[in-house]
């Protein structure tokens, strides 16, 4: 569990440092997306239990511990959401690529500042 938690980490770290080193555009996109996966799998880490039932209900009365569907539903809320956000920003970085020969940052930031 101690590894798997570790792994999680690194692999934010990775996104947040290449979202910080990148000078591309793209890469930036890919590196927040990255960052966003392991948030997204650390929560799932720390959601998830063992001897825990899905909730369906029946006509029996059961004492059975169920699962809280909560946290499902927010990390599928958070996956469209993460993936809705990244389609706009390609969408927005398809539109600078039309514009200007390259993707650096430095140079679009050159060519746009007055």
């Amino acid at each position: 569990m101690v590894a798997l938690e570790a792994c999680i980490f690194v692999t934010v770290i990775i996104g947040f440092l290449g979202l910080i080193y990148k000078s591309n555009v793209f890469m930036k996109i890919i590196a927040m997306d990255v960052m966003g996966t392991g948030v997204i799998a650390y929560y799932c880490l720390i959601a998830s239990r063992t001897g825990f039932l899905t909730p369906i209900v029946t006509s029996q009365e059961s004492t059975i511990p169920y699962a809280d569907p909560v946290p499902q539903a927010v990390i599928l809320t958070a996956i469209v959401i993460g993936l809705s956000i990244q389609a706009l920003m390609l969408v927005a970085t398809m539109k600078l690529a039309r514009e200007n020969p390259t993707l650096e940052v430095k140079a679009i930031e050159k060519q746009y500042w007055p």
